[in-house]
């Protein structure tokens, strides 16, 4: 019996005259978790395709149990026992847990006729494979994507996986529901399932990962075990260049408030809730999900009225019930879901960047000219070191870090007193999540005032010189300075 479930050797993959696979190896031992990581746009999603059948490779072998597999379609991939959970989890939002688990098995086997029975039997079944509770009625698109995720791996249970592919499941998880998932990943592990983890998060691959392979550019830097890779060495593979974390420290404090927040209730989603915020300062919000903090955020920019208390901005009482009135008293706002609140996808990159720009960029008569749009859009593209080389491409083309680089350019292409970042780095890799503390550090201290909404607890210790501490929709806890700790924030958070 061979040591590897997997053997990938030599692996080309070449698009349209692109190579996007450049003789890639790597291999995946039975009962162990192999991270597959490497920046956005290295290659990682068209290596999977290969392993599941949906490309076929210009050349190289692929060994699976010790022997060599000459072509793979979707279909005899599952036969051979390797599943895929995607990040949309390719699920079927308005049917049932039921439905959803045991429709692919009908399918498989060629039944033509609804038995619900034998529904019920085969979704009990594969919950049964990791002990999951969960109403088998309940409809897939009002769960939680942490109940999604499992109600995909038991999904995939049933098909007697061998190797199952997790393509950055953790990247809409709390870290409650992360820990939750690494417990079934360790289980499924155990029982001699073999785990490919598609990653990212430097903190996420050493905590669950046997066995690494990092890819830049198309190729395989790195493979080999965890244990004898450090942190360090990690970020390097994966960008090519050494990074730094450094923290935030603030150089041009303003001595009065720009924004001032006193009582500020909305029941059912925050209460009293009293703060300021100074030029040149980056104040953090963090707490659990629920704790009310995306809530705060929307009302600042409009989207959620409040019932009752103040907002005060440089000096004056305010009234933000629009997003257009919030972007009129100077106040920008990048959302937590990037692709479905912060951008057009399907449209150019120059479209997105100066969407909120178009007033400026008008004329007296309020006409357009589309080359000041893509002068305009250029101009960011270079600032921001967007990775295009056209602006005229739609914005679907580019990768999480540099979708959000967009997003940030949207709005600090206009005049802003206030920028509101809810989770600036979701979903964006090491090097690009760099870039964009970075660039939000320069803002800062070239007079921007900054909230950074978050509960990654080390992106808010870093970014902030000030942090306050939300708890089932009320201030439960601030600091500032040396206080803020991931130990003191998670003391009162807990």
């Amino acid at each position: 019996m061979s040591e590897y479930l997997l053997e990938m050797k030599g692996i080309c993959k070449s698009f349209a005259g692109v190579r996007a696979l450049d003789h890639v190896n790597f291999k995946v031992r039975p009962g162990k978790v192999m991270c597959l990581a490497g920046e956005n746009g290295c290659g990682k999603s068209t290596l999977v395709k290969i392993i599941s059948g949906v490309y076929t490779r210009d050349e190289g072998e692929v060994i699976f149990e010790g022997q060599p597999v000459t072509k793979i379609t979707p279909a005899e991939a599952t036969r051979m026992g390797i599943q895929v959970i995607y990040q949309d989890l390719s699920i079927f939002p308005n049917l049932t847990v039921m439905e959803n688990l045991a429709i692919n098995s009908e399918i498989t086997a060629g039944v033509k006729f609804v038995n619900r029975k034998r529904w019920e039997e085969t979704a009990k079944e594969a919950l049964s494979k990791i002990g999951y509770n969960i109403d088998l009625y309940a409809k897939m698109g009002e769960l939680s994507v942490a109940d999604k995720q499992l109600v995909a791996i038991c999904r995939a249970l049933l098909f007697n996986a061998k190797l199952i592919i997790m393509d950055e499941p953790t990247t809409a998880l709390t870290k409650k529901e992360v820990d939750a998932l690494f417990t079934t990943v360790r289980q499924l592990r155990d029982s001699g399932i073999a785990i490919m983890f598609i990653s990212h998060k430097t903190e996420e691959i050493f905590e669950i990962s046997d066995d690494v392979c990092i890819m830049r550019n198309g190729k395989n830097v790195y493979s080999g075990l965890t244990s004898e890779l450090t942190p360090d060495q990690f970020t390097y593979y994966m960008t090519g260049r050494e990074l730094t974390n450094d923290r935030f420290e603030p150089k041009n404090i303003s001595r009065e408030p720009v924004l001032k927040v006193d009582q500020l209730t909305l029941p059912g989603n925050y209460e009293n809730v009293t703060f300021s915020l100074r030029k040149g300062e980056i104040l953090g919000i963090t707490g659990l999900l629920g704790s009310g903090r995306t809530e705060l955020a929307l009302s600042l920019f409009g989207l959620n009225n409040p019932k009752s208390g103040t907002i005060t901005l440089n000096g004056s009482q305010v009234k933000i019930t629009s997003p257009m009135k919030a972007q009129k008293l100077k106040i920008g706002y990048v959302p937590e879901d990037r692709l479905t609140e912060g951008l057009c996808l399907q449209q150019p990159i120059a479209d997105n960047i100066t969407l909120a720009s178009l007033k400026r960029l008008s004329n007296a008569l309020g006409i357009l000219k589309h080359q000041d749009i893509l002068d305009d859009a250029q101009i960011w593209k270079e600032k921001f070191s967007i990775a295009t080389d056209d602006v005229r491409k739609f914005a679907s083309t580019l990768s999480g870090g540099n979708q959000q680089k967009i997003v940030l350019s949207k709005w600090l292409s206009n005049d802003l007193d206030v920028l509101i970042l809810n989770g600036p780095t979701v979903g964006v890799d090491v090097g690009a999540k760099q870039d964009i503390h970075a660039l939000v550090h320069e803002l800062a201290n070239e007079g921007l005032a900054v909230i950074i909404i978050s509960d990654d607890l080390s992106e808010v210790v870093t970014n902030c010189n000030r942090v306050i501490v939300m708890k089932e929709g009320r201030i439960v806890g601030e600091m500032d300075g040396d206080q803020v700790t991931e130990d003191n924030i998670l003391e009162i958070i807990r």
